[in-house]
């Protein structure tokens, strides 16, 4: 849940829990290394998703930062606790339509809401949707002890007290988030050597398409956003983040680290915070920032970044409940 902390008096897309996108994962499959996992999380309270929503998964692998490869998934209007998702898959130009086209790749697989995971295959590809424990660790209350939030400020006013922050305690242990897991084989990504890879959730709303929430890197929107940029931010498409958002990033990056804004560009320039796309280059292995996997500590790693290295390790350990096979993330924990 990476991206949760957004805006303190913001919360969920348009208040529903169902459009917060949460984290993306990318990594090589542990039993094929020519295959290709890719992970998009939503919900934190792991029920069923939207019917009005699509959930996207794109996929730029020429380095334009436009789709060239987008996996849509549409979710069916829950009945008695069931659902079901169609999922599509479009290339070239079409994966640039803001609508689920393409190729119906997945119909109607249904949705896994209990411990056993229901996997669909479809000629290469393998694919999952349903409530899964969080792989995502992070020492909440430590979070919030390095921001000044009086007033009710985002996570941008960074404080470094004199003792240590951490509370030693993980938030996420007996946390549940929607997951949608997809795996292909590499050669259909098609990376020169790399791709970039983003999420996005648009919401069929009063005769529009809304454009509600996006993920690519973990833990930026949390802290380059405020309450005032999040709804554009998240309307907004990675070929125009550099030039929209690098100035607000730099001032940020002053206040929180005290880099000049030579030093705050390099920077972003160096782990290619914008475009806000996670890059990933399957020939290499699979650690944040190339990909990501269950056991990067990405909030220590965003702190470590806004502070110049001046904020210590929290000291967490990733969950040990994951799985070595698909589809990775472990079985939800049941509710208390």
């Amino acid at each position: 849940m990476s991206n949760h902390f957004t805006g303190l008096n913001l919360g969920p897309p348009l208040g529903d829990q169902r459009l917060d996108l949460c984290d993306l994962y990318a990594f090589q499959s542990p039993s094929d290394p020519g295959r290709t996992v890719l992970i998009l999380n939503a919900n934190p309270t792991a029920g069923p998703l939207h019917p009005d929503a699509i959930y996207r998964l794109a996929v730029d692998n020429d380095g334009d930062l436009l789709n060239d490869i987008a996996f849509s998934y549409v979710f069916s209007t829950p009945v008695d606790g069931r659902q079901t998702v169609d999922v599509y898959l479009a290339t070239g130009e079409q994966a640039r339509d803001v609508e689920a086209v393409g190729d119906k790749v997945f119909e109607g697989v249904e949705v896994s809401f209990g411990p056993e995971p229901n996997i669909a295959t479809s000629g290469d590809l393998t694919f999952f949707a349903g409530a899964r424990s969080d792989a995502f660790f992070f020492d909440f209350d430590g979070v919030k002890n390095l921001f000044d939030t009086s007033g009710g400020r985002n996570f941008t006013a960074l404080t470094l007290p004199g003792e240590s922050p951490w509370t030693g305690t993980d938030s996420n242990t007996e946390a549940n988030v929607f997951s949608t897991v997809i795996e292909v084989p590499t050669s259909l990504l098609g990376a020169h050597p790399d791709i970039r890879i983003w999420g996005r959730c648009s919401l069929h709303h009063d005769g529009e398409l809304e454009h509600v929430d996006r993920a690519g890197h973990p833990s930026v929107s949390s802290f380059f956003n405020t309450d005032e940029t999040k709804l554009e931010y998240n309307a907004s498409e990675p070929v125009n983040d550099k030039q929209r958002w690098t100035a607000q990033f730099v001032h940020l990056m002053g206040h929180t680290g005290g880099y000049t804004d030579e030093e705050a560009e390099a920077a972003i320039d160096h782990e290619g915070t914008l475009p806000d796309m996670l890059r990933f280059n399957p020939s290499e292995p699979a650690k944040y920032p190339n990909g990501r996997v269950f056991t990067d500590d990405v909030i220590d790693y965003r702190l470590a970044f806004l502070s110049k290295g001046d904020i210590p390790p929290s000291g967490l350990s990733p969950h040990t409940d994951t799985l070595t096979g698909f589809p990775y993330l472990g079985p939800p924990h049941s509710s208390p």
